[in-house]
């Protein structure tokens, strides 16, 4: 049997996950009576990491609100900054995103990332367990129950997805402080603790040092220091202050 009708208008910015016909403002949508309004939600294509704000007749509900008929719904997107308490922010990133992953190391930011595939189940799993905040463009991902967190990332274009991820959690930035290839913490190193890893050409040229920790990857300013340069400088002037104590080495 069905249950109550109410009419239910999704934010522009949420667009991308709802069929064209609920594109237009108000649509009607017929419950069964027993549903929540975040179970409608999703069921209409939104994944509540992605939904803000419930309004029901001007006033804002939890998701676990029960549709009443004829109550007009709103979902707005998520606020930004978006605040995520709980933990320190860091983040997840599944298979496909892994050059943003290293753009966030390179900024500095916790950014652990899986480059093969190991399944959604293992990824929701792994987001509950350290506390990170999921990134992936897999829909479905970010509607299973057991994520801590997670966020859709909207753009195919890496610079755009570095952009929406700043701007969207607003993650402290200390550039040039950690592993893009592992994530780990970068430290200070002198020439000779470092040299038997270096090139003849490279020991020669250059005196600044940095290494990983975990591992023992050496960085140093090289040829493609310049290009690295201007996606921090641009980072740093949009979204926030560079620790001024991150070893810049890379």
């Amino acid at each position: 049997m069905n249950g109550p009708e109410i009419q239910i208008d999704f934010a522009p910015e949420l667009h991308v996950f709802v069929a064209a016909k609920r594109r237009q403002g108000r649509s009607a949508v017929v419950t069964d009576g027993a549903s929540t309004l975040g179970h409608v939600v999703e069921s209409l294509g939104v994944p509540l990491t992605e939904a803000g704000r419930l309004l029901a007749d001007g006033r804002e509900v939890p998701v676990s609100h029960l549709p009443v008929a004829g109550e007009t719904v709103e979902v707005r997107p998520v606020d930004r900054p978006q605040a995520v308490p709980g933990a320190p922010l860091r983040f997840l990133l599944d298979v496909h995103l892994g050059t943003l992953a290293r753009r966030l190391r390179l900024l500095g930011v916790d950014a652990a990332y899986e480059s093969e595939d190991i399944g959604d189940p293992a990824l929701a799993a792994l987001s509950a367990r350290e506390q990170r905040v999921m990134l992936s463009r897999d829909r479905g991902l970010l509607h299973r129950r057991e994520l801590w967190a997670g966020a859709y990332v909207y753009s195919h274009r890496t610079d755009e997805q570095l952009r929406d991820v700043l701007g969207r959690f607003a993650p402290a930035l200390a550039p040039w402080t950690r592993c893009t290839a592992c994530n780990a913490p970068l430290r200070e190193a002198d020439k000779e603790s470092v040299g038997d890893r270096l090139e003849p050409g490279t020991r020669s040229t250059y005196e600044i040092f940095a290494e990983c920790g975990s591992c023992e990857r050496v960085y140093w300013r090289g040829a493609h220091h310049a290009s690295l340069e201007a996606i921090v400088d641009e980072a740093v002037r949009e979204f926030g202050r560079a620790d001024p104590q991150s070893h810049n080495t890379a």
